[in-house]
């Protein structure tokens, strides 16, 4: 399968994928939200560790922890960190919200729900394409160390 077929094919799936993300109200400016924080950390790493990264572990932090994970498979390749976070900021004022934050709806072709921008959104996107690259050409062409904080 080439890499544009995989992709096409992984549409679907990469999207429910991102909305299972979004649906975790990791908030953590919200001592109330600090179990669901450590989950979507968690729920981070067992992701990265499945499309193929490798190590992967919760970093303690003196605060949320962070997830890490990597894939150094090419020793003579750079390596490259890849950085994001799976916190979201606060939903408040409620009532400006069309719909429910953590119940991600997709109105006239686009997605909306609290982290599909900053930045679930753009982590998942980095592991659509490491997925798509192991999975097509069974490799990667440099390696990667990703750091996705709380």
């Amino acid at each position: 399968m080439t890499l544009e077929d995989y992709c096409r094919a992984a549409r679907g799936r990469q999207l429910d994928w991102l909305i299972d993300y979004l649906r975790m109200p990791s908030i953590s400016s919200s001592p109330d939200h600090r179990d669901e924080v450590r989950h979507c950390g968690q729920w981070t790493v067992a992701e990265m560790e499945r499309i193929g990264l490798k190590n992967g572990r919760l970093l303690e932090t003196g605060g949320h922890p962070a997830a890490y994970a990597e894939w150094l498979e090419v020793p003579s390749a750079p390596t490259v960190l890849v950085y994001g976070h799976y916190d979201v900021q606060p939903v408040d004022p409620l009532e400006l919200w069309d719909t429910p934050p953590f119940e991600p709806t997709q109105r006239g072709g686009e997605l909306y729900g609290r982290g599909s921008v900053d930045d679930k959104g753009q982590v998942l996107m980095h592991w659509a394409a490491i997925e798509a690259l192991l999975h097509t050409q069974g490799s990667l062409p440099i390696n990667i160390k990703m750091l996705v904080e709380g």
